[in-house]
């Protein structure tokens, strides 16, 4: 039931998110778009409230519970962001929007730790709900899974570090746009043709 329940929530995100958009731009009814938009948290809470009762009533502390939580802590974390994302690749795309932005160099950098801080917050989250439940369920049950769900949290941070940090390291430049130096070899270049 609970992973049932955590596709429903998915899917009822994109299906939310898609609506209301789609009533924003489309139909010209922000208002509207906005409300369907802002019943987003109410699939974490249902989803929160279900693995809660599902516990209460004896369930075995399992993986499901464990994903359920780190579910809850990836849209807390990453919910407003991947809204205002698709908001804007769907204003540029059907309401004549700004572009989305490309970044790069030191920019492309700040940006991907600022994610990386998203990636902390959902392990955070994640492994408070997580820890509630171990102590909810008490020293009678088995809390394995639980435990294991918070050691993969954390090694999903440290992934997501090694993956921020190599945007730091290997930079990639902007094709639009030469450097200095490059623009002090165009002269000769010339000159030697």
């Amino acid at each position: 039931m609970v992973v049932a329940l955590i596709i429903a929530c998915e899917v009822g995100f994109w299906v939310l998110l898609v609506a209301g958009l789609a009533l924003r731009y489309l139909a010209r009814m922000p208002r509207t778009g906005a409300m369907l938009l802002l019943m987003e948290p109410l699939l974490e809470l249902i989803l929160l409230v279900v693995t809660a009762i599902d516990l209460k009533n004896g369930a075995a502390a399992d993986w499901k519970h464990g994903l359920a939580a780190v579910y809850i802590g990836f849209t807390v974390a990453y919910g407003h962001y991947t809204i205002k994302w698709v908001d804007g690749h769907f204003a540029h795309r059907f309401a004549g929007g700004p572009p989305p932005v490309k970044l790069y160099g030191l920019a492309r950098a700040a940006h991907e730790g600022k994610v990386w801080l998203r990636t902390v917050l959902m392990a955070v989250v994640a492994c408070a709900l997580l820890q509630v439940a171990i102590w909810y369920v008490g020293d009678g049950g088995d809390t394995k899974s639980l435990h294991e769900w918070q050691g993969t949290s954390l090694k999903i941070v440290s992934i997501h570090a090694v993956i921020a940090l190599t945007y730091l390291i290997w930079q990639k430049k902007d094709p639009g746009r030469t450097t200095a130096t490059e623009e002090a070899a165009r002269p000769q270049e010339k000159t030697l043709r």
